[in-house]
């Protein structure tokens, strides 16, 4: 067979079946011209960086590849502009280095991943690979690159970046990979700029996770044909809406979740569901004029929550714990009777009021003023001091029938023991016909007396 004909048949085959198979001159020159499937190569430690390296000549056209930390006393080599103060750490001095540089030899590299790899400075051979779809670089502290360097991947898939602290760049720079982009992580990134809505108006992209980056924009920017086939939503605090986004006064809360309703009908599903309910812990800011701080008893309810029941859609202010809520603000009309989810939205809005606890504010659909609060806590404490004084009226009563129980069991010409049985199935009697605080009562006295019981001398 040619030379041709076997690199066909090798490109059914792994990588490693094909570094075996090489018994020949024909062989090995069928290896170079194969393509070789994807499949998992992980290189952390240095036999599998010498494998990588023999791969580099013997199976140029190797698709995937995933660079990880190394193991024992071995890095790569320092990139351009390296962290000086890491480069001349004492620690590293007597560590093996190794070329990261021989995986520009892959060129037809589809998948490319860099996790926490001990690597410095910038390395642009990281950076062209034609046919790369899938990149993903996380934990990489002190690589130093930016998203410019992306234009080089013009068939760029899925783009996965988070903790890398000296990546930067702005989001207009993604806009070269318009037509192909689908997936972008950029999360725990602080130097990466711009505006989430630069990537709108992107046909292909599903998902765009952006939190904790120092991107901004607003999602009431989002118009009817923004982000057409968009999934799945998360964006950092700078973002108007963003996870824990802080709302400056209570009334700009009512239009903001009617244009979040607005989205939502759109896209029945762009953000993860427990980022929903929790309704990205939004909450008021403490430098807003409608904040106030807690007064005695329960704290304001100064954070938001949706809620979902059935096909309806909801919110409510609420307490920070979600111990205490305010009223639903609904943000759908109750589904008809006749409607297939009916039974659904009612099962699920009786499961839900069972579950929260409205007491403290009902009636309240929105935090209620610092005065109405200090009110409500005042009522509350008022309910508090009389609820305990009645406790302790209760108390004394219990101890005035106790005493009486005592004089009755003394009157029972019996032996200790049985006086003692007769003391405990009144006791049981009293509780039983009257309430807990009979209990508090007795429990207190309870050892003295059966002492006093059985060491008397007339019984």
């Amino acid at each position: 067979m040619s030379v041709d004909e076997v690199a066909i048949i090798f490109g059914y085959l792994l990588h490693q079946d094909i570094m075996r198979a090489r018994v020949c001159k024909t062989w090995r020159e069928a290896a170079k011209k194969a393509i070789v499937p994807p499949s998992d190569f992980v290189v952390d430690g240095v036999r599998s960086y010498n494998a990588m390296k023999v791969m580099s000549t013997a199976l140029p056209n190797f698709q995937q590849l995933s660079i990880r930390r190394l193991s024992g006393l071995d890095i790569f080599t320092n990139g351009e502009d390296p962290d000086e103060e890491r480069a001349a750490a004492a620690e590293t001095a007597s560590y093996t280095t190794h070329d990261i540089n021989i995986i520009s030899n892959f060129r037809k590299l589809r998948v490319l991943e860099i996790l926490n790899a001990p690597l410095n400075g910038r390395y642009p051979s990281l950076f062209h690979f034609p046919h790369l779809q899938r990149l993903a670089i996380t934990y990489c502290h002190n690589l130093k690159w930016d998203l410019d360097m992306l234009a080089s991947f013009p068939l760029l898939k899925e783009l996965d970046c988070s903790s890398n602290h000296h990546l930067t760049g702005n989001l207009r720079s993604l806009r070269v990979l318009k037509h192909s982009l689908e997936k972008v992580y950029i999360i725990s990134c602080p130097q990466i700029e711009g505006n989430f809505m630069d990537l709108a108006d992107f046909p292909r992209l599903t998902v765009l996770n952006l939190v904790h980056t120092s991107v901004t924009g607003d999602v009431r920017d989002i118009c009817e044909y923004d982000f057409p086939v968009l999934e799945s939503l998360a964006l950092p605090v700078t973002v108007h809406g963003g996870m824990c986004y802080q709302f400056q006064n209570i009334s700009d809360v009512p239009s903001f979740m009617h244009t979040i309703h607005i989205l939502l009908q759109r896209i029945p599903t762009p953000f993860r569901e427990i980022w929903l309910l929790r309704a990205f812990v939004w909450l008021l800011s403490r430098q807003s004029p409608d904040w106030y701080a807690d007064g005695i008893g329960h704290p304001p309810p100064f954070n938001l929550q949706l809620i979902r029941a059935g096909s309806r859609l909801g919110w409510r202010w609420c307490t920070w714990d979600g111990g205490h809520l305010c009223e639903i603000n609904w943000l759908d009309p109750e589904p008809s009777s006749e409607c297939d989810d009916y039974e659904a939205y009612i099962e699920a809005l009786q499961r839900i009021e069972g579950e929260l606890n409205t007491d403290f504010y009902r009636g309240y659909h929105e935090p209620p003023t610092e005065m109405e609060y200090r009110r409500l806590c005042e009522g509350l404490s008022k309910e508090i001091r009389d609820s305990s004084q009645n406790q302790n009226v209760r108390i004394c009563e219990m101890h005035s029938s106790y005493g009486l129980f005592r004089k009755l069991v003394n009157r029972i010409p019996s032996s200790n023991v049985i006086r003692a049985v007769h003391l405990l199935y009144f006791t049981i009697l009293y509780f039983l016909s009257n309430s807990n605080l009979f209990l508090m009562a007795v429990v207190s006295r309870s050892r003295s007396t059966l002492i006093h019981i059985f060491c008397s001398r007339d019984g």
